[in-house]
């Protein structure tokens, strides 16, 4: 079996920080740079801080995450702040200049209320003209169609402390309205399994998003349907939304 603290390494070797390689990276590198403060909403085990930092950014950078092994790793890094929360619990007092949801992290505020608390959380963090940059996989694109077995992915991972062999896949267990449960599973290569869990994501178009987001306080800046800021077609796969607190 996998412990937390190998998932977490698991998962900075699926999903590295490379603004060099991934156009989302390089997307939000840019925000990075020009902003005097940062917010990272559901931050992981803050590869996109801890980059920041090193390239030089001198300005107050916190990291957000409700996975306590995931901050383990992300304390790592002593000269940025991590506090363990989810997105409601982001820190009022309109501090911020930019708040930051990457990894489709967005997709994990459900219910209603979950997205309601979050959103206002999000805004009171945010000084007056602060911006809210994030994405969500565009529903019409139904991506949860390719997360099955046949897509698994074999990767080489740092695991107790040396370097195995894994295969990892998603597969999507129901898909009720715009809500989408998932099981991912990690396995050795001979099918021994070592780790599962259950992830549950809410797929919301353009206008319900756009609801969601006037009603707490924030104006839509731009929407895009790339990482290249592409516009919103029929056949986009994302909204990259850019919001400004008013």
């Amino acid at each position: 079996m996998l412990s937390d603290a190998d998932v977490a390494a698991l998962y900075d070797v699926l999903s590295p920080w490379d603004p060099a390689l991934q156009p989302a990276d390089r997307f939000y590198e840019t925000w990075l740079t020009g902003a005097g403060s940062v917010l990272d909403v559901g931050c992981g085990t803050g590869a996109m801080l801890t980059s920041a930092r090193e390239q030089g950014h001198r300005g107050r950078l916190l990291g957000l995450d409700p996975d306590r092994a995931a901050l383990d790793r992300a304390r790592r890094r002593a000269d940025v702040e991590w506090v363990e929360g989810t997105a409601a619990n982001a820190p009022a007092g309109s501090e911020f200049d930019l708040a930051i949801m990457t990894g489709h992290a967005f997709q994990c505020l459900v219910s209603d209320d979950e997205l309601r608390a979050s959103l206002a959380a999000v805004h009171a963090a945010l000084r007056g003209g602060g911006h809210f940059v994030f994405e969500t996989r565009h529903p019409q694109a139904r991506a949860w169609e390719d997360w099955n077995p046949s897509n698994a992915v074999d990767i080489v991972a740092p695991v107790a402390g040396s370097d195995r062999a894994l295969r990892t896949w998603h597969e999507v267990e129901s898909v009720t309205a715009d809500v989408v449960t998932f099981a991912g599973t990690t396995t050795d290569p001979d099918g021994t399994v070592l780790h599962t869990d259950r992830s549950v994501l809410r797929f919301l178009d353009v206008a319900a998003l756009n609801a969601r987001l006037a009603e707490a306080g924030f104006a839509i800046e731009a929407q895009y349907g790339d990482w290249d800021r592409g516009p919103l077609t029929e056949a986009s796969r994302e909204i990259v939304t850019v919001a400004r607190r008013r």
